[in-house]
């Protein structure tokens, strides 16, 4: 199933819902230690070992050193990209826990959630997935605005469950 050891370890990395959020977090701007476990509310222990598990892996990189508190040096780390293109087993979800972690708190009125129930064959939904894949590669490929804040998105594409035979 992977190509290499790399693979595996940011399969790994990958298989936690705080990590992926970890990366996102980190994506547009680093972030110190600090400031993840200020941000998701964790021992610096705790978050130190997730950063490592996501710096061995390559999914996030360090940065250079800025002053920090009390005369000490901080490492601000950067989600390095990787994420997009790497696999892993179970993704689904894990990536939804993600989300609805990351969407805990947030009002109601702020959230943009779109559902449509479509019906396919195998090529038009290839079509669609790649259309879709398209079109997120170019906005990812973009790359942050200055002046914009900070947004996620997610889309799920999945075959509905049927307690009734009859519907593929």
């Amino acid at each position: 199933m992977f190509d290499s050891a790399g693979d595996q370890a940011r399969a790994r990395a990958l298989s936690s819902p705080l990590r992926m959020r970890i990366l996102r977090f980190c994506l547009h701007e680093p972030h110190s230690n600090r400031e993840i476990a200020e941000e998701f509310d964790l021992n610096p222990g705790t978050s130190l070992h997730h950063v490592r598990t996501l710096l061995h892996s390559g999914l996030l990189m360090a940065v250079d050193g800025r002053p920090g508190r009390r005369g000490t040096t901080e490492i601000p780390y950067r989600a390095t990209g990787l994420s997009w293109s790497s696999t892993m087993p179970n993704q689904g979800p894990i990536l939804v826990q993600a989300f609805l972690d990351d969407i805990s708190g947030v009002n109601a009125d702020d959230l943009g959630v779109w559902r449509l129930g479509l019906k396919f064959n195998a090529e038009t939904e290839r079509e669609l997935i790649a259309r879709i894949s398209d079109l997120l590669v170019e906005f990812k490929d973009r790359g942050p605005d200055a002046d914009g804040r900070p947004l996620s998105i997610m889309v799920a594409l999945h075959p509905e469950l049927r307690k009734t035979k009859g519907e593929p």
